[in-house]
């Protein structure tokens, strides 16, 4: 399984940046996917997830109305776009999805992506 994010740069505040996590290995389209991220000197934090259902998408307070996660249909890639972004959003970002089976649950984390917000 391998999980590959693209789209990360350098951007102005206000700006907006839209990521993708490309999925080889496993069909996302029925797992619990998501974003966390890494700020420099932090701890990694939850950004956005979707249910394994695709029905539900649950936002940190810090990026509710501005960040949406979706994937696509074919299971293989899922996304996040992010709007209005500001310098504190500066971070690795990092895609997630887990496998939960009936022995265990999987957890597979992409390699991260800079992300750079200048005021």
């Amino acid at each position: 399984v391998q999980l590959v994010e693209l789209g990360g740069g350098l951007v102005q505040a206000g700006g907006s940046l839209n990521l993708s996590c490309d999925v080889s290995g496993i069909n996302i389209s029925t797992l619990a996917t998501g974003w966390h991220r890494r700020a420099p000197g932090k701890e990694r934090e939850f950004v956005a997830a979707l249910s394994w259902t695709g029905g539900s998408t649950y936002y940190a307070d810090s990026v509710r109305t501005r960040f949406a996660t979706s994937r696509n249909i074919a299971g293989k890639a899922l996304y996040l776009h992010m709007n209005n972004l500001k310098p504190e959003d500066t971070a690795v970002y990092y895609c997630h999805a887990r496998e939960i089976t009936v022995v265990a649950s999987y957890d597979y984390w992409g390699q991260g992506t800079q992300v750079t917000v200048s005021s």
